[in-house]
């Protein structure tokens, strides 16, 4: 592997790159080390869309959906049995990324029920139940960041599991996720968990802001909010990178780190362009900083190591041109705060849709094998 390729830059310059996928098909066709091989990837997201989508196309399922059909398995089981294969399985082609990186990286992610989102108790359940059923070093367990998800994380890491914070879109609720996270490795500390073991990223929605804020700037139409199109994404996510910095730069979290903790890093999610007028590669060339994760489409990653331009770190230092781009969006009127709550409304309700799109396609592939 040389440097000469976008994907080798960018992660020479300290961004971790996973696909924003996972299918059975892609495990069993080499598909995933393909991509670990030739382009850098060193981990996986996953979602209920993702698995939803897997599922509806192709046979890889099928043998699987007939021994379920056949044990008399109910639906919400079966689908925890089929992703858990999935995540497990992914988990194992990453397994030499994760002992090379010493458990950075070489990460899979699964996400709890949707419908969980403000239920702590619940999620704090299913966590502990998906991590416990995947059985892997290297599983991260998605919480959305949601008031009632905090307490969750606090928890979840409390017990040892690693955590992928999900749906985080403002910066205030991004200082409760860390938040959250210090408190749980204290926690933990406390309770004699080696906090080595422990790892977490904060998923920090990027495209669906631009897509809300720029909705509101094109009906406002003046030049000066046409002018601010397309960049309240990228300027979040900056600031967001400035939160990080003053969050692990305190004492608090430093006495962690030195007692063994790692600093939760920031992730870059929801990547690809939705603005097909916007270069494919913006959500990406624009947020290069040390110790983040950019999760990937395919369709981005792959226009990232065709043609994406990498000039180094193009995060820190920005701050200040970040806040001016928020600042002039909120002096036209449009609303910061309820934009991000909305945002969060959304990503929660849509995840829904999806998992119950699953339900409905293990359903019927159920149905179909009895």
């Amino acid at each position: 592997m040389t440097d000469s390729t976008p994907t080798a830059q960018l992660s020479a310059a300290g961004v971790s790159i996973w696909l924003d996928d996972l299918s059975r098909e892609r495990i069993n066709t080499g598909g995933l080390q393909k991509l670990i091989a030739e382009k850098n990837v060193v981990g996986v997201t996953t979602n209920p869309t993702i698995f939803a989508t897997a599922l509806s196309k192709g046979e890889a399922y099928d043998e699987q959906v007939k021994q379920l059909a056949a044990a008399g398995t109910n639906v919400t089981d079966a689908v925890f049995e089929i992703t858990t294969d999935d995540v497990a399985q992914a988990s194992d082609i990453f397994n030499e990324v994760f002992e090379k990186t010493n458990g950075v990286d070489g990460r899979v992610s699964i996400e709890v029920e949707p419908g969980l989102a403000h239920d702590a108790a619940g999620t704090i359940a299913e966590a502990k139940k998906l991590a416990a059923k995947v059985d892997k070093p290297n599983v991260l367990i998605k919480i959305p960041a949601t008031v009632e998800g905090l307490e969750a994380i606090t928890e979840t890491i409390a017990a040892g599991i690693s955590v992928n914070v999900t749906l985080i879109f403002s910066l205030e609720r991004y200082r409760g996720v860390i938040n959250a996270y210090l408190t749980g490795l204290e926690k933990a500390k406390a309770a004699g968990i080696d906090l080595s073991g422990i790892q977490s990223v904060a998923s920090f929605f990027v495209s669906r802001v631009d897509t809300e804020i720029d909705k509101r700037l094109t009906a406002i139409g003046t030049d000066e909010a046409l002018a601010l199109k397309s960049k309240a994404g990228i300027a979040n996510a900056q600031l967001a990178y400035q939160v990080y910095e003053e969050q692990f730069a305190t004492e608090r979290a430093k006495a962690l780190v030195a007692a063994g903790a790692n600093e939760q890093r920031p992730l870059w999610a929801s990547t690809g362009v939705k603005d097909p007028s916007l270069p494919d590669t913006l959500y990406v060339t624009q947020l290069v900083a040390p110790n983040t994760v950019n999760t990937m489409p395919e369709k981005t990653l792959d226009a990232t190591f065709d043609h994406g331009v990498i000039t180094g770190d193009t995060v820190t230092g920005s701050y200040a041109e970040a806040n001016e781009v928020l600042n002039a969006i909120d002096a036209l009127g449009i609303s910061y705060d309820e934009v991000t709550e909305l945002l969060e409304k959304e990503g929660v309700e849509k995840f829904i849709v999806s998992w119950n799109e699953l339900l409905e396609t293990v359903t019927k592939a159920l149905e179909a094998a009895k």
